[in-house]
């Protein structure tokens, strides 16, 4: 049988899908906190929450009022979206321009209280979410078999991503956006509403959480700890990228994907600690991240 480095090419090629697609929920996830971290400058341990949340209203919609997989591509990051603004308006708004240990506790607290409430309602097992029928079933690639619905979550981050990044690297609402990161009084005397683009770019962060939950609500069974589960391992995508670099949390999210699925064929027993191997590799070469500025 022909092998690549000893290694089948349908698991070598199955494992680089299984890691392309973590890498698109890393790409996704640790897109939304570099954008808020951006600007508000607060690590928000509550993106793996709001990510579960929505995950959850895409399982409300179908169970409750009967509205399949793509109404809850639409309304869960809106919903979200808005719960968001409220808690950018109501807490983290209290608690700004104090040190980043002040943001890193509520919004830490905000999340095991948002994961309990879920827990006590729905214990701590999944429950099911279909893949949507115009997605179901493969193509055969020869050397691997690809689900559709799999394909699709990777084109569906990648447009995401770089649709995020040329809005604010390529527009005049991101010129506004890094400008605010770096003097928000001098944007404000130009007439800009910056409490209200700091609210919106919060809500904005969390939508892109809930649209990263809702496309792995049919992969992933919907579970109040599948937040907690994957949240850890953005952090340190976000941290090797460089933190508050939009490029750098969409190219390292997926290179780190496919680098935990090569090493689950090579070194199994690795697979789970090798983001935080390459983490502390790339802190000791360059402490401010692979696409990070030194302060």
């Amino acid at each position: 049988m022909h092998t690549i480095f000893g290694i089948p090419p349908q698991a070598l090629f199955g494992q680089l899908l299984i890691g392309l697609i973590n890498g698109a929920f890393y790409a996704m996830l640790s897109l939304g906190l570099a954008v808020i971290f951006g600007l508000l400058n607060i690590v928000n341990f509550t993106h793996g929450a709001q990510y579960m949340l929505g995950a959850f209203c895409a399982w409300f919609l179908l169970n409750y009022l009967g509205l399949g997989y793509w109404w809850a591509l639409v309304i869960a990051p809106i919903a979200v979206g808005i719960l968001g603004a409220v808690i950018e308006r109501v807490l983290l708004r209290q608690i700004r321009g104090l040190d980043h240990i002040y943001g890193l506790l509520l919004t830490f607290g905000l999340a095991l209280v948002i994961q309990g409430v879920f827990r006590n309602y729905y214990g701590a097992s999944g429950l099911p979410y279909q893949v949507p029928k115009e997605l179901a079933g493969g193509q055969n690639l020869g050397f691997m078999f690809l689900p559709n619905y799999r394909g699709w979550v990777v084109v569906a981050s990648l447009v995401v991503c770089l649709g995020t990044w040329l809005v604010i690297e390529k527009t005049k609402l991101g010129a506004y956006l890094r400008a605010a990161t770096e003097n928000a009084t001098m944007v404000q005397a130009f007439g800009i509403n910056v409490p209200r683009m700091v609210m919106l770019t919060y809500a904005f962060g969390a939508g892109l959480a809930a649209l990263a939950g809702v496309l792995a609500a049919p992969i992933y069974q919907v579970s109040p700890l599948m937040g907690a589960d994957i949240i850890i391992v953005v952090f340190a995508v976000v941290v090797i990228g460089g933190m508050g670099s939009i490029l750098g949390s969409i190219v390292t999210g997926f290179l780190l994907g496919v680098i935990e699925g090569l090493t689950k064929v090579v070194y199994p027993e690795a697979s789970n600690t090798v983001v935080f191997v390459v983490m502390a590799i790339v802190l000791l070469v360059k402490p401010a991240g692979l696409f990070g500025r030194a302060a």
